[in-house]
């Protein structure tokens, strides 16, 4: 494992990017359902704005990163890298899904389908919930706990 902020610097400024937007999304949305469950509507509907805003800004940089970068292999070996594997998958599946439940939450809440929109919610927030924490988990496990060789970017030296 790397030590000190050196290797931190290597790190492409849009990967990290990346996992600052997955944390501010988190962030945003435990707001939202804390706001829900304390009845403040208003305050929920901001902040599911707002997280789904930061989500789709994220996946922008994604696939910008991804398109300068290409694939950034994972260079931990043994049971770490299983469980990296694992992670990796469980997020790529369920951030699939994102997208289309966050939409369809939004537009139950459009049409006023309040019912529907708490049933789904029920599902829509936990893998919402797991895809932005997994996301900041791979960045760390991916750059900082087990860094391959710097990628090029504007403050790698």
């Amino acid at each position: 494992m790397s030590a000190g902020i050196g290797p931190l610097l290597a790190i492409h400024p849009l990967a990290t990017t990346n996992a600052v937007l997955n944390s501010l999304a988190t962030v945003l949305l435990v707001v939202g359902w804390v706001a829900i469950a304390r009845g403040n509507w208003r305050a929920h509907r901001a902040a599911m704005i707002a997280a789904f805003a930061v989500s789709a800004v994220f996946l922008v940089c994604y696939l910008t990163y991804h398109a300068l970068v290409g694939h950034v292999p994972f260079t931990g070996q043994g049971a770490v890298r299983t469980l990296y594997l694992t992670i990796l998958a469980s997020h790529i599946v369920l951030a699939a899904t994102v997208p289309v439940l966050a939409v369809a939450m939004f537009v139950l809440a459009a049409r006023g389908r309040w019912t529907a929109h708490r049933r789904l919610g029920r599902i829509t927030l936990p893998v919402w919930l797991y895809v932005s924490v997994t996301g900041v988990v791979i960045y760390l496990m991916l750059y900082v706990l087990f860094p391959s060789a710097p990628v090029p970017g504007p403050l790698a030296g």
